[in-house]
């Protein structure tokens, strides 16, 4: 058997993320500024069995763990209120216009109200040792859902919001997908 080099991809920078709900009405939304994103894989450990008889080791089960999902922390520089409503529900209010933004308020407290299910993906750089991008590599994940945050502020530094959002596959279905695309999705500015 020969021994053989793997597939190398070398991937830089969040490019671009996108958030797509699944109602009927589907709505696809591009996070231009968000700079991190972090993702562990959400499990359950089914502990081991070992049978020991007289301080002697018998038989061993080992602990077996299944994967349920993704944690999924999203860090953005701005405030997007149509993400924040994604994210956790509550309502916005625009200006007559209906374009201008004027207030977003979250659900009340005690509410059953959560935000809705979306599919997310992360775009980042292929780079080559030209410094060219060749392409980008795409990471899908499935059936999404924010959890409630909280808004700070700090004298002399831009907000940063941070989103936690749950992954969770149906059965069949892949915790995440990595494809590679040529060019990033065009994002429209209306």
């Amino acid at each position: 058997m020969a021994l053989k080099k793997g597939t190398e991809i070398a991937t830089i920078d969040v490019c671009l993320v996108t958030i797509t709900t699944k109602g009927d009405s589907p709505v696809e939304i591009a996070l231009k500024t968000s700079n991190q994103v972090q993702v562990s894989p959400a499990t359950e450990t089914t502990e081991a069995v070992k049978l020991i008889i007289k301080g002697e080791l018998i038989a061993q089960k080992g602990e077996e763990v299944t994967i349920t999902g993704n944690a999924i922390t999203l860090t953005d520089n701005v405030f997007n209120p149509e993400v924040a409503k994604i994210l956790q529900g509550g309502t916005i209010t625009y200006e007559e216009d209906q374009k201008t933004f004027k207030k977003y308020t979250p659900p009340v407290v005690g509410s059953t109200e959560k935000g809705e299910i979306f599919d997310m993906a992360l775009y980042s750089a292929i780079y080559g040792t030209d410094g060219i991008i060749s392409g980008y590599e795409k990471v899908s994940y499935p059936n999404c859902q924010g959890t409630p945050f909280g808004v700070g502020a700090e004298d002399g530094v831009f907000n940063v919001n941070t989103y936690t959002i749950n992954s969770k596959p149906s059965a069949g279905q892949a915790p995440y997908d990595i494809e590679i695309v040529k060019t990033l999705p065009v994002v429209s500015t209306s």
